[in-house]
């Protein structure tokens, strides 16, 4: 008979002692952010913000009236991001936490909303801080993300352009081992513009490629039907969309690495 496994500890916060007496809790929402503070900062702790951009620099504006140095903040989906900065822009230090991290403490009053426990937490220095890179590693983890999503998107146009060519009988798999390689590539925007002579397509072959020209005319001896060029056609013009979104992401996200590994070797790293 399996052992139960051990419960993770559990702690309790009575007579802990106040670590950051000006903290502050927030509760993100789709449509509003709760908001608490100290009782003694304001004859009303707890106040409802709408998420807009001029709702949320009302909310800065009372958390800097109340004396507020910190906030802690669940990291839920991404609607924290928009609070987090402007949090930072205002030099008040954000704490985005692991919502796991504030249910294994126990004390929590039944009439307590969670912005009220993330600040009694956060207050007694029970909370830790996920990591957040600095704006330009923000910047380039969005853009390599993007990138990353953009190539995934473009795969199974590929596979698209593969299934027409494969029901035509023309099997460029079979010698190539990259069709949207520089020969593959060539030989398919060569048949979406017209041309069907497999010694000519064979002819576009680049030097470095292993199979032979005889070998590749073979394969393109098809038999060509107006519906699957329509298809491969469509396929190719919608990977050329997202190589060329991609591409242009990729040149952007190089200038901001770029700069950003200038800055490191200027402060003695990197070497």
């Amino acid at each position: 008979m399996p052992r139960p496994r051990p419960t993770p500890a559990m702690y309790r916060i009575d007579g802990l002692p106040t670590i950051f007496p000006n903290a502050a809790g927030i509760d993100i929402g789709a449509d509003e952010i709760v908001v608490v503070v100290p009782p003694d900062r304001d004859a009303q702790p707890v106040r409802v913000f709408r998420t807009f951009t001029p709702d949320l620099e009302a909310l800065v504006a009372w958390l800097l009236a109340c004396g507020i140095d910190t906030v802690a903040m669940k990291s839920t989906g991404v609607s924290w991001i928009p609070i987090y900065e402007v949090l930072e822009q205002q030099g008040i230090v954000p704490y985005l936490v692991n919502g796991r991290h504030a249910k294994s403490v126990l004390g929590r009053k039944s009439d307590w909303n969670d912005a009220q426990w993330l600040q009694k937490l956060h207050a007694l220095g029970l909370l830790q801080a996920s990591f957040r890179p600095d704006a330009e590693i923000t910047a380039l983890r969005t853009l390599v993300r993007y990138r990353a999503e953009l190539i995934a998107h473009r795969a199974p146009h590929i596979v698209h352009m593969q299934r027409a060519m494969g029901q035509m009988n023309v099997q460029l798999e079979r010698v190539l081992s990259d069709i949207m390689g520089t020969t593959g590539q060539a030989i398919i925007r060569a048949l979406v513009a017209g041309e069907r002579d497999p010694v000519t397509l064979a002819q576009l072959r680049n030097p470095a490629c292993k199979s032979s020209e005889e070998t590749i005319a073979r394969t393109l001896r098809g038999t060509w039907k107006d519906e699957l060029i329509f298809v491969l056609t469509q396929a190719l013009v919608i990977y050329d969309v997202y190589t060329a979104c991609e591409t242009l992401r990729c040149v952007v996200g190089a200038g901001t690495a770029q700069r950003h590994l200038r800055g490191v070797r200027c402060c003695g790293h990197g070497r």
